[in-house]
């Protein structure tokens, strides 16, 4: 990096230790002598418990404990789970049922956690499990996505959790009556599960009176304010912890009912105790994505330029509301609505409906695929009613460059773009189309490309700290507030502090997930993390830079003003003393200057970034078998200025990866009695490496005014495109047979049913 200079595609120096096994995640640092935690889940979707047996468990071989949610309300714990709810448009609020740790008279989806037992061994605990013995009065499963049904709840009698609407309605309406051209379409995004790498997970422990406490998770401060909330303790007698983590996805970011049972458990027995999921668990009980309807509508005026934008949503809730889903669906949707098209008039309406499943979440940035796959299929329906070529009804349709700052219908300020230089790069780099389509049709293939130009809202808590320690062997620690789940924080962010002061990377270790470490600090999601922190970083390189200037103007004999910091050294005229930070702190210490060797700063971005780009994809479909590949896979991203480009890019192969399975394979089944049919991998299909094709990837950077980097986020920034341009594509390749609805996922069975009444093209 000192060779080439800043901003320097860097091999990520954690893989080192990940790929030679030497990783810490929570089964690495489970304490010695740990009993083992399983839970009793319910086996059905809907029922009032009528009996609970829970003696043959309690006398079974190596139990330590059995649990239940009255055992945790008898030791004063609060047992209701925290959980968001909004406005609905009558000015009331959402509707906010009670969801306990353990469930409490009802069970509400399959999987529900009723009863907890601890043993010595994991065997024990699940030989226990087994001699649990629950009746239950079945009531009927509420499945579809509509009011109504069979009630879930009393405070939801009609088991609508939220009716929210944001824009003017009644100028929308009037656009649309004075539309020239008026387009409409259903849509629906499948329900996905997340399929982290390393399931959830925690384990607890008391020790010298303090509860230290582990989890997979995306911040430990979140997770600490509700420990500390549900189990009425102190702050000060909590340390929560969070080793490697083995994938997030958002779905990781909230509390769970597992966590505080366990951390109670190990208050009761004075032992450790270590609880992980096992897969199919994760699969009925981990929040899920998507799984919204939406019927959305675009009025255009005689040339084709967008005068309203109307959509109805209904998303899946599933059984309860959880931490955020909420206000997921709502806030972070609105953000992006708009897109990056300028539109004067808006409407926006989503119900959220209480089902017999389990709950749905901020699983891959919830809101903004969502919102950008809804608004991208309608322009490329737009396209194709009015006969407009689909590049140029996009550009058509584009806040121009010097319209920034631009305030959106919805309220939000996007500060930069450039989008059609950015689309612009794309078409050139996918030229050709034609000839291959052509080519394809010879041998009895459909080819089709989908064209898909998103924008994030960056977001989540604005403010982020960070604290730097200087070492006697000339060692660095840089502590942060975020949590890495595989993105490569550990580099990154000790390269954006090499690149601030010079201190060689190699110097710096990234310190994260301990709330002894730092007092606050936001966490990891909505793409947050790495624009958050280095602002964050920032400021601690200024308090580090105040701190020695007057220590170092002593030192060279000048007037502090004299002294400046080059991001390298520090100099002043007059002086031949040119001390680098590390020759600086090797100094204080040696004076005894202690406190020069510890800083801590936090920031408050002023604003949020825009990141947004072009995703062009092209499929080829067998018509025989309805088989569909991503033939060719091309991003144009604007992610302003970059730390380091390689981690972008390898964020946006992820990313797409992700988006390609949920269009081409990854879809989650219900029985009409709410039973999960794809709680394995033999029968939930997560992409393979064939399914991906390569990506090409461009950087075209315009630098957000937002924060002092000119950074934008890109953690989702793939996969709120992918779904779109692989769905537009399929949908391409379909629409000169005579098929106008084709919803995602595209399985061979899905697509060859559209097409087995269509005659097939000649080879």
């Amino acid at each position: 990096m000192e060779k080439f200079g800043k901003s320097q595609p860097v091999k990520r120096v954690e893989d080192v230790r990940f790929l030679t096994g030497h990783g810490r995640y929570l089964d690495n640092t489970m304490p010695e002598g740990a009993l083992y935690a399983m839970f009793f889940r319910s086996p059905v979707a809907h029922g009032q418990i009528a009996a609970l047996d829970l003696d043959a468990a309690r006398e079974a071989e190596g139990v330590h404990l059995v649990m239940t949610v009255d055992d945790l309300a008898a030791a004063g714990i609060d047992t209701v789970m925290s959980a968001t709810v909004v406005p609905n448009r009558d000015g009331s609020k959402g509707a906010a049922p009670a969801r306990h740790m353990l469930a409490k008279d009802r069970v509400r989806f399959v999987g529900e956690p009723v009863a907890m037992v601890v043993a010595e061994t994991l065997e024990q605990a699940r030989d226990a499990i087994e001699l649990i013995w629950m009746e239950t009065d079945d009531l009927p499963a509420k499945m579809d996505l509509a009011p109504g049904g069979e009630v879930i709840h009393a405070q939801a009698p009609d088991n609508r959790a939220f009716d929210w609407g944001m824009g003017d309605e009644a100028a929308t309406d009037a656009a649309f009556q004075a539309a020239a051209h008026a387009v409409s379409l259903s849509i629906h995004d499948n329900r996905v599960i997340v399929n982290s790498i390393e399931p959830r997970g925690c384990h607890a422990e008391w020790r010298d009176g303090r509860l230290h406490f582990y989890y997979g998770g995306q911040g430990v401060w979140g997770m600490k304010a509700q420990l500390v909330e549900k189990l009425k303790i102190g702050a000060d007698d909590l340390r929560v912890v969070t080793p490697d983590v083995g994938g997030g996805f958002g779905m990781k970011a909230m509390p769970y009912p597992e966590y505080f049972p366990v951390a109670h458990a190990a208050r009761v027995l004075d032992r450790p105790v270590h609880w992980m999921s096992e897969r199919t668990e994760a699969m009925l009980t981990d929040n899920h994505g998507r799984d919204l309807t939406s019927v959305a509508e675009l009025a255009f005026d005689a040339d084709h330029r967008i005068t309203a934008y109307r959509v109805k949503t209904l998303c899946n809730m599933g059984a309860y509301n959880s931490h955020f889903a909420q206000a997921i669906q709502t806030q972070l949707f609105s953000r992006v609505l708009m897109g990056v098209y300028d539109v004067q008039t808006t409407w926006l309406q989503v119900e959220g409906i209480y089902t017999n499943t389990t709950q749905v979440d901020a699983y891959r940035g919830a809101g903004r695929p969502e919102a950008i796959y809804v608004l991208e299929r309608m322009m490329d329906r737009a396209a194709r009613e009015l006969g407009v070529d689909p590049w140029d009804l996009r550009r058509r349709n584009f806040v121009r460059p010097e319209a920034f700052p631009y305030k959106t219908a919805t309220g939000e300020t996007y500060d930069v773009g450039d989008f059609d230089k950015l689309l612009s790069r794309a078409q050139e780099q996918t030229t050709g189309f034609a000839s291959r389509k052509a080519a394809d049709a010879e041998r009895g293939l459909l080819r089709g490309q989908g064209i898909c130009y998103y924008i994030e809202s960056i977001l989540g808590d604005p403010s982020e700290g960070a604290k730097v320690e200087f070492h006697e062997d000339g060692s660095v620690s840089l502590y942060v507030g975020t949590q890495s789940n595989g993105q490569g924080h550990e580099t990154v962010y000790a390269q954006f502090l090499a690149d601030q002061t010079g201190i060689p990377a190699e110097r710096i270790t990234v310190v994260q997930g301990d709330s002894d470490g730092m007092a606050q600090g936001g966490g990891t999601g909505g793409s947050r993390s790495v624009t958050t922190q280095s602002h964050a970083t920032l400021a601690t390189v200024d308090t580090i830079v105040a701190a020695f200037t007057p220590y170092l103007a002593d030192k060279m004999g000048v007037e502090e003003s004299a002294v400046s910091f080059d991001h390298e050294t520090f100099r002043a005229p007059g002086s031949n003393l040119t001390p680098t930070l590390l020759e600086a702190a090797e100094m204080a210490r040696a004076d005894g200057r202690s406190e020069l060797l510890r800083h801590e700063a936090r920031a408050r971005l002023p604003g949020r970034s825009y990141p947004n780009g072009a995703h062009v994809a092209e499929v080829v479909i067998d018509s025989y078998t309805g088989e569909v590949s991503v033939d060719r896979y091309t991003v144009v991203d604007d992610f302003g200025n970059l730390i380091n480009p390689m981690l972008a890019e390898g964020q946006v192969h992820g990313g797409v990866a992700q988006g390609i399975g949920q269009a081409l394979c990854e879809h989650v089944v219900h029985d009409a009695d709410g039973q999960l049919l794809t709680a394995t991998f033999m029968d939930y299909a997560l992409p393979r490496a064939g399914d991906v094709p390569m990506i090409g990837f461009t950087s075209v950077p315009v630098p957000s005014t937002a924060n002092p980097m000119g950074m934008k986020g890109c953690g989702e920034a793939g996969t709120v495109g992918a779904l779109a341009a692989v769905a537009n594509a399929v949908q391409d390749a379909l629409w000169e047979r005579g098929v106008r609805q084709a919803d995602m996922p595209f399985t061979p069975l899905k697509v060859w049913e559209l097409l087995k009444d269509e005659p097939v093209a000649a080879e």
